[in-house]
Order: structure tokens, then C-alpha cells, then sequence
């Protein structure tokens, strides 16, 4: 729209409350609110910033809907903002990523970090750390040995699985420990959860006294590593909670901007204790250039999430906030509502909003695409995921690869390779790769820790194939595949055909991708290695060969050369230099 288009619509326009939304045809660009539509509305005819002026270029209509009051035109907005996610707000997206930890509703519960608790399970958090909750949970298990298997593993075992012999579980599958027995372990767990630390802080004290008094000095140290966090895994924030003046609940918020992303964290505090975490994502205007960060800032993503958040909640008897949001129809909305909003300064309030500002602070404008496929496939966490591919010509210079990646990024250093036994069999090659793998795994001969998911390249059979071998070694690690033709994701019980565009297949995706081209890389160093594919080449003798390898030094830069560099060598002719490209 033009600027006269723009002032001839609101000229036409009431002055009363309510809210217009600028539009391409069927698409909504822009949700607004007004107190007088037609003054806001002609406003637009000379734009406040390049982003908005973009905006009203390429809308060709202006919608508005009249309400009674500004508190009804503010929660119309944040409800038209959800429904339509117009690109030019910024739109409030919830973000389950803070773990939580659930002991199971089963005659021998399981313990387990989850972002998706079951309803009938006991359930403990939200933590805001990941890496602090599996510490304190593997201590729970090497202390209580509390199970951490699925009920399928669970059910109709004969003898007790790797865990027993590791020292994390007692096996009440197999009933080498009674249930009344085990009930007692969950029981102290369960103490611990709720607050009592020193239910496991004191037999790790002990324990590494011990090791200590042992010369076991590695161990002593490895245990007051644990010991540490397990004695501040309840603390956090807890002083700065205890002072939240004389309001039964309080929230506070902090944010985070990176790019068009912004983070807000919020802490719930009600009669004085820590009772809730959360993190929620708000995604900014996207279009490159825009005049503000996240479309206006902090201020900006702190009105935008306070409407479009507790438009649907109970609003808490306080809001602390990192800064004033700016926005004057909110203010009076959060003033009518009774509730104290302040940005404090300094003082224990301003502890606690620091907190929330560091929760908000970590992984800024990152989806937690691991936590989100680990929810997915019901596993406890999938940081850690190692990819496996084969490759081989025919049968010829097989190898394995084995690539990991930790927190959704590639661990190179954690790569591995293997030659394989040629044979045109590509399930036996994922057999044998899978089985060098979890032998050395088993047998204490792998320096890098054990993954929490392992990815084959491929489908039914090759998945079934690399389980035979984990099997087989007593590795009891999760797989599943990923074939390549439809993106269908195998697991043992069932096949997933997840979203083009989810985050969690993302991951798995370039997991897979990565194992096949350090599969296919090695492959053709092996195969370069054993003869020169060179010598199979029809018009490329002996000579020609020698002058090729000469002027580019090996077979894989004269795959990558031109054909305009492979004519620059004596006696290779442009038809001779077409079969090159060809063969190679």
C-alpha cells in the first residue's frame, strides 16, 4: 500500500479500541492494537522503521475489529497472533526443552529424564541444566540402582542385562532384588528429589573418602566432581527465592536476543519456594535488515510475551523484569489486573532476575533438536548420537565408518574407521562394522564414551543386521536407521515418517549424511591405494597415467580437475579427458 492508500483506509476508520491487521491477499502480515484505530492506523503512512515501512509495501488491505475495551483489544491481538503467526510480530513458539525427571507408575519403577512426563507417572523439575540432571540421576542409579531400561526390555528377561553388571541397576527383572526391597531404593530416590540431598550426598562422601584413603586418587576426584553437583542441584536460585517480598506468587523473566530469535526464561515462585522453570521462544520478524533486534528488542519481546503468555494463564501477584517493556496498553492491563511489576536494581530481587537472564542465555536461538528426538523416539537422551555407513565397489575395498556428533555438532576427533572383509553384502558389512563397535565398547578398548543412540545408514535390514550385533557383543545401546529413498526412520517397533521440516529428523539427517561421506571418502582412499582406477580408463596408458598423477598429484584431484585442465596433459585428447570424468 502506498501512503495515500494507507491515510484513505483510516480515514474510513472508527475511533475506538480495537485491532487491525495489515494484508497480502489472504496472508496476514501485521497484528496491531489501538486505542483509537484511526490514529494508529494512519500512522503507518509514514513508517517508524524499514521493516515496517516493508510491511505496508506489500500489503494491499488493512482488516480491523472493533472491541469495547483496550484490554479486549490486547488479548484479541495475542490470540490473532497465534492463530495466524504473522511474519512481521513477534510470535510467542512454547519451547518444552528444560528436562524433567519421572519415576514410572510399574510395580518396579523406572527412572528417567524426560520432556514429556506420563501422566500417571511421579514426576520432579523442570532443571534448567541437562548435563547436571544426568549426573544426579546416574549417581541415583549407582547408588540405589534404580532401572533405567523401557518396560518392554523389562518384561520377560531370564537373566539380568548389562546394567546389573555395571553397577546401575539391581535387576528386580529377574528378582534379584525383591519389589519390597526395591520399592525402598525408589523411596530414597524419591526423598532425594523432593530435597533431601544428603540422602545422596552422604554415601558419595563415604565413598570417596574411601577411594581417597585407597590411593584411588582419580576416583576420589571423579566423585567430588559428582559430589558437588549433586549438593547444588537443589540450591539454585534458592536464596534469592526465599525473599520475594509479601506476594504469594511471583514470576520472573529474563531475555535473551540472538538474531531474529529471542529466549524468554521464567521462574515461578510461589509462597517463597522455586516451584517452576521454563523457556519459551519468540520468533522476530524474519526479513534481513530489520531496524532493531528481534524487532524492537528487549522491550519489544517482553510486551509481546506478556501478552500472548498469560493471555490464556492466571497472571502472578508480581512480574520482575530485566527492563521496563515499554508498552503503556499492557501496563495499564497488568495495573488493572492488580499486579506489581518491578525491575529491580540491586538486592536479592535483582539476584534472582539474573538467574532467569542466564537461564534465558543458554542455547539463545538454538531448537533443542536433540531433546526433540529423544522425546520422539522415548529414549533418555540422545546428546550424543554415532552415525554408521559402509561403502564399497562391487564388493571391493569395503570399509565402515563411525562418526559422532555431541549436542547436534560433529565430533570430529570421535571419528572412526574401518576396513572390512570385501563382499557385496551390505548387510553383512553393517554386521561386522557394528560388532568391531561394540566389542571394543564391551571390552573397555574404546576411548570415548558410550553414545545414547546409535544411526545406520539404511533400512529394515541393515538395522536388524547392526542389532544382531549388539547383541551378539552385549552392548545394550538404542538404534534405529534411517533410509534414504522415502526419510523413513526404522526403529525395532515401528517406522516414523516425521515432518520434512522437523528439527529431529534434521538431526538424524545430517548424522547420516556426515557417516556417508566419511564412508565414501575413506572408501575411494582405499581403493586409490590398492590400483589405480586410472589403469581401467580406456585410451590411458602406462605414460599418460604417469603424466596425470604427476601434474595433480593423485587420483582424487584428477576426479576433481576440469576437463579444460585434463586436456592440458600431454596426451590426454578431449575425448580421452570426457571418459576420465566418466570413469572417475
Amino acid at each position: 500500500m502506498e501512503a495515500d492508500g494507507v491515510r484513505e483506509r483510516a480515514g474510513s476508520l472508527p475511533r475506538e479500541p480495537g485491532v487491525y491487521q495489515f494484508r497480502d491477499g489472504e496472508t496476514t502480515l501485521y497484528v496491531g492494537k489501538a486505542v483509537d484505530l484511526r490514529d494508529r492506523v494512519r500512522s503507518y503512512a509514514d513508517p517508524r522503521s524499514a521493516r515496517i515501512r516493508r510491511m505496508v509495501d506489500r500489503a494491499d488491505g488493512v482488516e480491523i475489529a472493533v472491541t469495547d475495551t483496550e484490554t479486549q483489544a490486547l488479548l484479541l491481538e495475542a490470540n490473532l497472533i497465534k492463530r495466524h503467526q504473522p511474519r512481521y510480530n513477534v510470535r510467542l513458539k512454547d519451547d518444552k526443552s528444560y528436562p524433567m525427571v519421572q519415576l514410572t507408575d510399574h510395580e518396579a519403577p523406572r527412572i528417567e529424564i524426560t520432556r514429556d512426563p506420563a501422566e500417571s507417572a511421579t514426576v520432579f523439575g523442570p532443571y534448567t541444566s541437562k548435563t547436571q540432571v544426568e549426573t544426579v540421576v546416574k549417581a541415583l542409579r549407582e547408588t540405589y540402582g534404580v532401572r533405567g531400561c523401557s518396560d518392554h526390555k523389562y518384561s520377560g528377561r531370564d537373566r539380568p542385562c548389562l546394567d546389573y553388571e555395571m553397577g546401575l541397576c539391581t535387576a528386580p527383572c529377574t528378582r534379584e532384588i525383591d519389589l519390597a526391597g526395591y520399592r525402598e531404593d525408589v523411596t530414597a530416590v524419591e526423598r532425594f528429589l523432593e530435597g533431601e540431598t544428603g540422602i545422596l550426598a552422604d554415601p558419595l562422601r563415604r565413598e570417596m573418602e574411601a577411594a581417597a584413603e585407597d590411593r584411588n586418587f582419580e576416583r576420589a576426584a571423579n566423585l567430588r566432581d559428582r559430589l558437588e553437583t549433586v549438593a547444588a542441584f537443589h540450591g539454585e536460585g534458592g536464596e534469592a527465592v526465599q525473599s520475594v517480598g509479601d506476594e504469594r506468587a511471583v514470576d520472573v523473566l529474563g531475555v535473551a536476543i540472538e538474531g531474529a530469535d529471542a529466549t524468554v526464561a521464567r521462574l515461578r515462585a510461589e509462597d517463597g519456594k522455586l516451584v517452576d522453570r521454563d523457556r519459551h521462544t519468540l520468533e522476530a520478524p524474519g526479513s534481513a535488515g530489520s531496524d532493531s533486534e528481534a524487532g524492537g528488542g528487549v522491550p519489544a519481546v517482553l510486551s509481546a510475551f506478556l501478552v500472548q503468555y498469560y493471555a490464556e494463564r492466571e497472571l502472578p501477584d508480581a512480574l520482575l523484569l530485566p527492563e521496563r517493556h515499554g508498552d503503556e496498553e499492557v501496563a495499564d492491563w497488568l495495573a488493572a489486573a492488580g499486579v506489581s511489576v518491578r525491575v529491580p536494581g540491586a538486592g536479592r530481587e535483582a539476584k534472582l532476575v539474573e538467574l532467569a537472564l542466564k537461564n534465558a542465555r543458554r542455547n539463545v536461538g538454538r531448537r533443542d533438536e536433540c531433546g526433540m528426538l529423544a522425546d520422539a523416539l522415548e529414549i533418555g537422551s540422545a546428546s550424543r548420537i554415532e552415525g554408521f555407513d559402509v561403502s564399497h565397489a562391487q564388493g571391493t575395498a569395503a570399509v565402515g565408518s563411525n562418526v559422532a556428533f555431541v549436542d547436534g555438532s560433529a565430533e570430529k576427533a570421535d571419528y572412526r574407521r574401518k576396513k572390512l572383509t570385501d563382499q557385496n553384502d551390505d548387510y553383512d558389512n553393517m554386521r561386522a562394522l557394528l560388532e568391531w563397535r561394540a566389542t571394543r565398547a564391551v571390552e573397555g578398548r574404546d576411548d570415548r564414551p558410550d553414545p545414547d543412540l546409535l544411526l545406520i545408514d539404511g533400512g529394515e535390514g541393515q538395522l536388524e543386521a547392526a542389532r544382531d550385533a549388539l547383541a551378539e557383543a552385549g552392548w545394550d545401546v538404542p538404534a534405529v536407521a534411517l533410509a534414504k529413498a522415502e526419510e523413513r526412520v526404522v526403529t525395532p517397533d515401528r517406522t516414523f515418517s516425521w515432518p520434512s521440516d522437523a528439527p529431529h529428523l534434521h538431526l538424524l539427517q545430517r548424522v547420516r549424511d556426515e557417516a556417508h561421506r566419511f564412508a565414501v571418502q575413506y572408501h575411494q582412499t582405499v581403493r586409490d591405494e590398492v590400483a589405480t582406477v586410472l589403469d581401467d580408463v580406456q585410451g590411458v596408458g602406462p605414460e599418460t597415467r604417469k603424466r596425470l598423477l604427476g601434474r595433480f598429484g593423485s587420483v582424487e584431484n584428477v576426479r576433481e580437475a576440469s576437463l579444460e585442465d585434463l586436456r592440458s596433459v600431454e596426451g590426454v585428447g578431449e575425448k580421452t579427458a570426457e571418459t576420465i570424468k566418466s570413469r572417475l
